[in-house]
C-alpha cells in the first residue's frame, strides 16, 4: 500500500490512508479482509481494479460485516 501513496497510521498499523487535493481514502486491512472509504467513488473504484491487478481478490459488494461487527449504511436525518 506503502508503493501506492498510503501512509500507514501510527496508531495502527491495519490503517493506511491517501490524501488528495480534493479527497481522502482509508482503507483496513486484515489478514484477508480489506475495506476500502473515502470521499470519491472513481478513485475507490480505481483502487479496486488495481488492488485486482495485483492480487487475488473478490469484490464481496458493499460491507455488512468485517471483524465480527455488523455495518449499518443507513441514512439517517438529524
Amino acid at each position: 500500500m506503502m508503493s501506492s501513496g498510503f501512509t500507514r497510521l501510527q496508531a495502527d498499523h491495519c490503517c493506511y490512508f491517501k490524501w488528495f487535493e480534493n479527497f481522502y481514502m482509508i482503507l483496513l486491512l486484515y489478514v484477508d479482509d480489506i475495506l476500502v472509504g473515502g470521499s470519491s467513488m472513481k478513485k475507490i473504484v480505481n483502487l479496486k481494479a488495481k488492488l485486482t491487478e495485483e492480487f487475488s481478490m473478490k469484490n464481496l459488494g458493499p460491507m455488512k460485516k468485517i471483524l465480527g461487527m455488523r455495518i449499518n449504511r443507513e441514512k439517517r436525518g438529524c
